[in-house]
């Protein structure tokens, strides 16, 4: 799936010239955290958040650095900090440096951007224009439309056996003491792994390839560490 799938759209937005005052109105109206800001030429030029709004001096929440600080601080970073606070139109409280994605860019890759950046939205813009926006809920909107707790489609027991050795492979865990046994349709997996984290893998690894869990029985242990040392010694 990619951005267009699951985007907001249309978005709901504000110009640079708004008041502040109005954007913290949009913002509990409308209940969003956050909104893109849209310059006179029509195309992106921020977006503004409750964040943006937490330190006003109309609240007593606008930092106040202390006399040493003002001292060895950034005065830029003060400078900031008190057009921010003090500031009444949105632009000057807005953030301008803001990720954007295409609207053909793929979920997977959005999900990394949010992550990398710890933020909890990104816009989506066409030729510089905004066209809709992507956040955490909409992708954990794709998630529950797409994941279903129907049964899986029956696999013949070959075929079962070597999806769920595939996936093991792919999830990281060391298969060199497992085996997978299938029969009528069940998978039992024997033997032993390294870590609890690895055992807790391997039994989703094969939950996965069956498509549904009752489909799998997890018999493996983990080896204790003396004999680990043992059999894994340089």
């Amino acid at each position: 799936m990619r951005a267009r799938d699951v985007m907001t759209a249309p978005v709901i937005s504000v110009g640079e010239d708004a008041s502040v005052a109005e954007v913290a109105r949009m913002l509990l109206r409308h209940g969003i955290s956050a909104m893109p800001v849209i310059g006179a030429d029509g195309r992106l030029a921020g977006i503004v958040s409750e964040g943006d709004l937490v330190r006003r001096v109309e609240t007593g929440t606008e930092r106040v650095p202390s006399w040493w600080l003002k001292l060895i601080g950034d005065s830029d970073d003060q400078a900031r900090d008190y057009t921010k606070s003090h500031g009444r139109r949105v632009s000057e409280v807005m953030t301008r440096d803001v990720e954007t994605v295409g609207e053909d860019t793929a979920l997977g890759q959005i999900a990394d951007l949010l992550e990398r950046r710890r933020i909890k939205r990104v816009p989506v813009v066409h030729d510089g224009k905004l066209v809709g926006i992507v956040s955490r809920a909409n992708l954990l909107q794709a998630f529950a439309s797409l994941a279903s707790d129907a049964p899986a489609a029956v696999a013949s027991d070959e075929t079962l056996k070597a999806r769920i050795e595939n996936e093991l492979r792919r999830s990281g865990v060391d298969t060199a003491l497992i085996n997978v046994v299938v029969a009528d349709g069940v998978a039992n997996l024997w033997g032993a792994v390294r870590s609890e984290a690895q055992l807790d893998a391997a039994r989703v690894a094969a939950e996965t390839a069956a498509g549904r869990s009752d489909a799998v029985r997890s018999r493996l242990s983990v080896l204790p560490a003396s004999v680990q040392r043992v059999m894994w010694a340089e």
